[in-house]
């Protein structure tokens, strides 16, 4: 099969569409013929050399396809040959063919095509099990969601809508906000042009956000705090602006918030299928009915995976970039 290589660390230019050995499902393991891959920024970063996939996992990137299925592994059951699918990935979404482990499977949901559905698990996972699983978002609640208008942004809004919540954002054009706000987004700041601790609080008379959706990391974590309701609760999925700041506990001790910071990636497999199960139970069924959408940006050839890259670095697209198999 051919797949997209990392020649070396460095920039797009490094992706090459090549010839691989072929993937064989072991026990528990679905084979997928890839149809599409969806492009995300942890894509980028192994890319360069700074997230390198977990152990077992395909040297190749991608962490989220659709497809159909090719063949079963040993033991695989609830699963057949020429089924419509979309999978939760460690890596290897770049590609022709990727095994899966059976538990990271979800049916292509009614309503959206075989290439549309490479947009959800990555975004639907990720953002249901921080969201909702660990900071216990809650009807009636306030989230505020950094990058609205990326792919986990655009998922969170319509989420936390369908659950009831209040949404902000903050995003870097009036064109993403204005996407936002047609997806649902309550209240929205540029934070190119706004404090958006301020802007926030003026928007809510001063409570603040319940839960905040963290991209950033370390640039934001004094402000994060500011900007939190009592009670409040930070879910960090991110670094794009540093690893490392210094916590003032007096000021998270005062708002009674909490932290958490995870990855999706590198789970054990159990976890994986526990929030990938948690998420066809409440997630899969409001995209059946046309509730939630996912949103995409543009599709290119997998073979064109360098010029997807340089897109999501200029960060003009809103939603999902896709990259087609065939």
């Amino acid at each position: 099969m051919h797949a997209v290589v990392i020649s070396e660390p460095g920039g797009p230019e490094v992706l090459q569409w090549a010839e691989v050995a072929d993937p064989r499902p072991g026990p528990g393991e679905v084979l997928v013929e890839v149809a599409a891959a969806g492009v995300n920024r942890a894509d980028l970063m192994q890319r360069q050399g700074l997230y390198p996939p977990p152990a077992g996992a395909p040297p190749y990137p991608g962490l989220e396809c659709s497809g159909t299925v090719a063949a079963l592994g040993d033991g695989v059951s609830g699963w057949h040959l020429g089924e419509q699918v979309c999978a939760l990935l460690s890596g290897g979404g770049y590609a022709e063919q990727v095994v899966v482990p059976a538990g990271q499977l979800l049916p292509v949901p009614k309503g959206i095509t075989l290439i549309e559905a490479a947009a959800l698990p990555e975004t639907a996972c990720t953002v249901y099990s921080n969201v909702f699983l660990i900071a216990g978002l809650a009807a009636g609640e306030t989230l505020l969601v950094h990058g609205g208008g990326s792919g986990i942004g655009t998922m969170a809004i319509q989420l936390a809508k369908h659950a009831g919540a209040r949404v902000a954002v903050t995003a870097g054009s009036q064109q993403k906000l204005d996407a936002c706000r047609a997806l649902g987004a309550d209240i929205t700041i540029n934070y190119r042009e706004e404090d958006f601790v301020d802007s926030l609080m003026a928007a809510t008379d001063g409570h603040g956000a319940d839960v905040i959706l963290d991209i950033v990391g370390a640039a934001y974590l004094a402000k994060n705090i500011a900007a939190l309701a009592p009670d409040g609760r930070i879910a960090n999925i991110g670094m794009q602006q540093g690893r490392r700041a210094e916590l003032d506990f007096g000021a998270l001790m005062a708002k009674r918030a909490a932290i958490s910071s995870t990855s999706l990636r590198a789970r054990p497999r159990e976890q994986k299928a526990s929030i990938v199960a948690a998420v066809a139970q409440h997630v899969w069924p409001a995209i059946g009915a046309g509730l939630i959408r996912p949103v995409i940006d543009a599709e290119l050839p997998m073979e064109r995976a360098a010029q997807a890259h340089q897109i999501m670095t200029e960060s003009t697209h809103t939603g999902k970039i896709l990259l087609r198999a065939k």
